[in-house]
């Protein structure tokens, strides 16, 4: 279940970094980012001078709303991070995030947000290598293939799906089927190709404190 409160893109200004939790409002000139580009409140417009801490908690938590995340969740995926010994911290951090089951499903374009992406995994219209699932959070595998289930693909939720898909950009790790229903995770996810605009050394040092 989405742990993200009350108003989305107040969090959004709030944190200087659209975070894109309205789906499609988020995206369009209607998003708060768009209308008022400055943290909410009667202050909101003042330049604030941020702490070293101050600014490690504001990516750590630009990234956990980014992604949809617990604090528990978070913290655990940065422990793992800094345990990396084969790439780096941020490298790694990328990746597992990346691998998540929801994720992946939002950079094939079949959801139209990552909230969204949770919540077709969480009501059970995937099916992971045949089988049917319904954790967000599963990490998928090289090779591991995702599709839509057949009785699934005419719900309200895949409205338009077929038209996004056409008129977006898949990530490279992600390869998608000629039918448009399912795709395969080709290779893993790097920063170099994830157009990441949050500084992820930041979040490894906060949970290192």
């Amino acid at each position: 279940m989405p742990f993200v409160f009350g108003p989305k893109e107040r969090k959004s200004r709030a944190l200087g970094e659209n975070l894109f939790l309205k789906a499609e409002r988020s995206a369009s000139q209607k998003s708060a980012m768009v209308r008022r580009a400055y943290p909410p409140g009667m202050h909101g417009k003042r330049r604030r001078t941020l702490s070293e801490y101050n600014m490690q908690l504001r990516e750590k938590q630009k990234l956990r709303f980014f992604y949809g995340l617990q604090e528990k969740r978070m913290k655990d995926y940065a422990e793992l991070a800094r345990k990396s010994r084969k790439i780096s911290a941020s490298e790694f951090l990328f990746r597992v995030l990346e691998l998540r089951l929801d994720s992946a499903l939002f950079r094939s374009g079949l959801a139209l947000s990552r909230s969204v992406a949770r919540q077709v995994v969480s009501h059970g219209h995937l099916m992971l290598n045949g089988r049917k699932v319904n954790v967000p959070s599963i990490s998928l595998k090289l090779g591991d293939e995702v599709s839509v289930s057949v009785n699934s693909r005419t719900k309200k939720i895949f409205e338009k799906a077929q038209d996004r898909i056409k008129n977006s950009d898949t990530s490279n790790w992600i390869e998608l089927d000629k039918g448009g229903w399912s795709f395969k995770l080709k290779q893993f996810p790097s920063l170099e190709n994830g157009n990441m605009n949050f500084k992820l050394p930041l979040v490894i040092e906060y949970y290192s404190r």
